[in-house]
């Protein structure tokens, strides 16, 4: 299949959240801090996992993994972001592609990435004797690897079929961030067949994470019933605290936004959804693993006093 630009529109000019004047200096100054905040906490989360050997578990190989996503994507649009807040945010064709690909590439991969994880809680809390030999190194590079895959498959899909389309008069993108939807409302071309990849591609990716993580749960929940002592039900609760709200927080403002349909109007409501999912849950996800975790805390309070002292 070629895919080449058949468009009159060389460059998109991104509208953002608001073309309000006196909203611009404190959108900028919001949105920096959500990034500055992001950066250091998935970097600073990351260093962490790689400088203690005690995080060397397939656990914090996939937060490891999870906090690497987090940053990739919202480095792949956030800065664009900012500058819109500064000036007309201008992105050309190729890059507005560029952008939409790597986008998709991370969003799919993170799904994946966080049905990895339950499938090692499961694993952990349901098959405790097995789990070394079970979550084995070569297994969880192998989901991991099988992540990626997935989600750059995702991502060729949505690309490949939005490369196809022309664009001819108008080139306002109603968007901070070059996304599907509202590309495919700004398409001069017929969209019916990038309409069915979009639904069927997202569709798949949120029923498959969605009834994975569930259905490890649904065993999870099972098994800590059947645990006699208060105190191993509240341990084995709280090792999945975190990924629970984790997982809450990222499927449930990713499907209110990717199954909003294209119909008129419903762009600026799902415009402002999508900024919980984009920008807060990269900003959220290392404090709610780390403040919620022990293994964290003492890692952290030990690489401080080698630093330190």
């Amino acid at each position: 299949m070629t895919l080449r630009n058949s468009s009159s529109v060389t460059e998109f000019i991104l509208m953002g959240l608001s073309k309000q004047a006196e909203l611009q200096l404190p959108l900028f100054l919001l949105f920096l801090g959500i990034y500055v905040f992001t950066v250091v906490g998935n970097l600073g989360l990351m260093s962490l996992i790689a400088l203690n050997s005690s995080l060397h578990t397939p656990m914090y190989f996939f937060l490891f993994n999870l906090s690497f996503i987090d940053l990739c994507y919202s480095c792949v649009f956030t800065p664009q972001m900012l500058n819109g807040f500064a000036s007309e945010n201008i992105i050309s064709y190729m890059g507005c592609m560029t952008q939409l690909f790597f986008f998709c590439f991370f969003i799919n991969s993170e799904c994946y990435v966080l049905v990895s994880m339950a499938y090692d809680r499961y694993v952990a809390i349901c098959n405790p004797l097995l789990y070394t030999v079970t979550m084995s190194p070569k297994v969880c590079s192998l989901l991991m690897f099988g992540s990626y895959v997935i989600g750059f498959a995702g991502a060729m899909a949505h690309t490949g079929s939005m490369l196809r389309l022309s664009f001819c008069d108008s080139n306002i993108i109603n968007h901070y961030l070059c996304e599907v939807l509202p590309l495919l409302q700004l398409s001069c071309s017929n969209t019916h067949v990038n309409e069915l990849v979009f639904f069927i591609v997202v569709g798949v990716v949120i029923t498959i994470s969605s009834i994975s993580i569930f259905i490890s749960y649904a065993l999870i929940l099972s098994n800590i019933l059947h645990i006699p002592s208060a105190e191993g039900r509240s341990k084995a609760f709280s090792t999945c605290g975190s990924h629970i709200i984790a997982v809450a927080l990222f499927f449930g403002s990713g499907a209110f936004t990717y199954l909003t349909t294209s119909c008129p109007g419903s762009m600026n409501q799902s415009k402002f959804a999508s900024v919980f999912y984009t920008n807060v849950v990269p900003m959220l996800n290392p404090l709610i693993y780390s403040l919620r975790n022990k293994d964290v805390k003492l890692a952290l309070c030990k690489t401080l006093k080698s630093v330190l002292f």
